[in-house]
């Protein structure tokens, strides 16, 4: 049976996938459900010429461990490019640690540089600043999808970036595809906590 993916990828497209790794989450929570990583990569391994999907993410490297860095090595062992930097830690206003680690600009410069090597980008980010990159890149005769959700509260989605793109999926339709009801939320919540910080 058909699904949406099938209807936007064409059989001869080379087909690589962005994934801003803070973004994801957030829109994925929004909805109450977990990304299953795998079968998102099999999804879109079916279809055209999958090329790559390159999952990008700040890291705590100061501390003995990351909670995130067991995706991160799992994703780094099964298919994915895992592209990281050191997050920032700060002190709020009201005096709590926080951490951020902004991976716009490697995730627009490589969007930018996969043009002539990629048919067809999708791009899993609602972030209204990669409006200049998915312009330049569709300029070039690049495709460009935006994968992320207007039905969480709030809509992580920016109107400006479902309106440069050539498509935008809400990733609330794909979740028969590759999503999961959420494992223990406080054990999610723990180990994302300093992604959020980017939104």
């Amino acid at each position: 049976m058909a699904n949406i993916l099938d209807r936007l990828i064409h059989p001869d497209e080379r087909v690589a996938l962005f994934i801003d790794g803070a973004n994801l989450y957030s829109a994925a929570k929004g909805l109450a459900f977990d990304i299953d990583y795998r079968k998102l990569l099999e999804e879109f391994r079916k279809r055209g010429r999958f090329i790559r999907a390159s999952y990008y993410t700040a890291l705590l490297e100061d501390q003995d461990f990351s909670p995130i860095r067991p995706l991160v090595d799992w994703l780094d062992y099964n298919g994915f490019s895992v592209v990281t930097k050191p997050a920032k830690e700060f002190i709020d206003a009201n005096g709590r640690r926080r951490f951020k680690g902004d991976m716009d600009v490697e995730i627009a410069v490589d969007l930018v540089e996969a043009i002539g090597l990629t048919d067809h980008a999708f791009l899993f980010s609602g972030d209204g600043d990669f409006v200049p990159a998915i312009e330049a890149a569709k300029r070039k005769g690049m495709r460009v999808t935006v994968v992320s959700t207007i039905k969480s509260t709030p809509p992580m989605a920016a109107d400006e970036i479902r309106r440069a793109a050539d498509n935008f999926l809400d990733l609330a339709d794909l979740m028969a595809l590759f999503g999961r009801p959420p494992r223990e939320r406080a054990h999610a919540e723990e180990r994302y906590e300093h992604e959020e910080e980017d939104q």
